[in-house]
């Protein structure tokens, strides 16, 4: 917190903090809203669009409540709110997809990527998506997300949201990832998680560890090819660590249907942010 002071026409005291982010970011976000209201033909919003794009900057990094952000800035928590889902979708809309984000890595000479799955924790739920969202795992409620990195561990793509439930090779397989894989002419380093995902064992494109089984333990070569496998995906936690670095993903408050925009829209500003 910087300084204290009283917001015009207030009797309530507002904080001030720095938003660690670029002018690039804050000038791209307030850029997508500006084309978005002349599409749209709006004339006119509550506040400039660089305003906008800082409130909802904040909500987004720092984790914000809604209603602290419209009570500093004279304006109702819905419209916070409204802003917040129109950015995020503009943003989203701006994410790669799966295909087109491998085929830049192979005209770039690149040869392989990273893959693994996140919890974002999520509240509970009530009713059916109650048990629907509940990892084992992690022995928490939240939703599941793949994400495909580069070797440095530049975010290149997040899959749409599973339940907590379900495994990453599960999501894998619905995604379709050694096909796409083997069209954009690459191979993959996985964790243990996506061991069986490669059908076919002759010609891998997906490398994995060994696991152990219950009588036959691994060997000192296997134990040895473990360590280098996880030496290379230590990248792809660093990809992670980015984007969890805004901190709504501490844990997701809104509709579970936003999550998936909410995702590739972080995806987009961290890659905006962070370049290797």
């Amino acid at each position: 917190m910087n300084k204290n002071s009283r917001a015009e026409g207030a009797g309530f005291p507002v904080y001030q903090s720095r938003l660690p982010l670029s002018n690039a970011t804050v000038t791209m976000v307030a850029d997508l809203l500006r084309g978005r209201m002349k599409a749209i033909g709006s004339r006119w919003r509550k506040l400039p669009a660089g305003r906008i794009a800082v409130i909802v900057l904040a909500v987004l990094r720092h984790d914000q409540r809604l209603s602290d952000m419209a009570g500093g800035y004279g304006v109702s928590a819905s419209t916070v709110r409204r802003w917040v889902l129109e950015v995020i979708g503009l943003l989203a809309a701006r994410a790669p997809r799966l295909d087109r984000a491998l085929h830049a890595i192979t005209r770039s000479g690149g040869e392989v990527v990273l893959i693994d799955g996140t919890l974002v924790r999520t509240r509970r739920r009530t009713g059916r998506q109650n048990r629907r969202n509940y990892s084992g795992k992690h022995k928490a409620h939240g939703l599941l997300f793949l994400a495909v990195t580069d070797e440095r561990g530049n975010l290149l793509w997040i899959s749409a949201a599973k339940p907590g439930r379900a495994l990453d090779l599960t999501a894998a397989r619905h995604n379709k990832i050694c096909a796409k894989l083997r069209a954009a002419g690459l191979g993959a380093i996985g964790d243990l998680g996506f061991t069986a995902l490669d059908d076919d064992p002759d010609n891998p494109v997906i490398i994995t560890g060994k696991r152990a089984a219950r009588r036959k333990p691994l060997t000192s070569a296997q134990k040895e090819a473990n360590k280098l496998i996880s030496r290379e995906r230590a990248a792809n936690e660093h990809g992670f660590a980015d984007l969890k670095n805004w901190r709504i993903l501490t844990k997701v408050r809104m509709n579970a249907t936003h999550a998936t925009t909410l995702l590739r829209s972080l995806l987009v500003l961290t890659r905006a942010e962070i370049t290797r």
